[in-house]
């Protein structure tokens, strides 16, 4: 008697372990379960390090450094996005060069999140021009960082998910 019921036990528990890792694996490869966030990809071989700007309710806000290992992707946002408009800089940590734009924001040698886009010198920070993403209010947003060869420099791409 003990050995059946104890049988049945081990029975149902693998049961209750393969619907579980059949579940996880169905939730995990589904093309249907879309994450919303800010995703920024690095495509070279270089250790990238990236600065975002964006309008939030108190006003202009940059932060940074997030380090991009080459050919590996980081979320600088979680959750769906909030702004129409993001900001981006980054910098080739190894070949020097960088994916920059014409919007003037504020960036610190270490890590930061700087209230407010101006005065950056007198407040004690450094300026650098960032690259205007309009996210055309999509709930993520991807850009991905490459080596741009026509130009033997930086290239930049954006996409987005509704």
């Amino acid at each position: 008697m003990r050995s059946a019921l104890a049988n049945a036990a081990r029975s149902r528990l693998a049961a209750c372990t393969v619907s579980l890792t059949l579940g996880a694996g169905a939730l995990l490869a589904s093309p249907n379960i879309a994450f919303a966030d800010f995703r920024v990809c690095n495509a070279t071989q270089s250790l990238v390090g990236v600065a975002i700007g964006y309008r939030a309710s108190a006003g202009w806000v940059t932060e940074g450094w997030w380090h991009i290992d080459a050919s590996s992707c980081k979320t600088l946002i979680e959750g769906p996005l909030s702004s129409r408009y993001y900001y981006l800089y980054a910098e080739d940590a190894d070949r020097g060069g960088r994916w920059d734009g014409p919007i003037n924001m504020c960036v610190a040698e270490r890590e930061f999140k700087i209230a407010g886009a101006g005065d950056c010198f007198a407040r004690g920070f450094q300026r650098a021009g960032f690259q205007e993403y309009d996210t055309r209010e999509q709930s993520s947003w991807m850009v991905q960082l490459t080596d741009d060869p026509v130009n033997d420099g930086p290239s930049v791409t954006g996409t987005g998910t509704p």
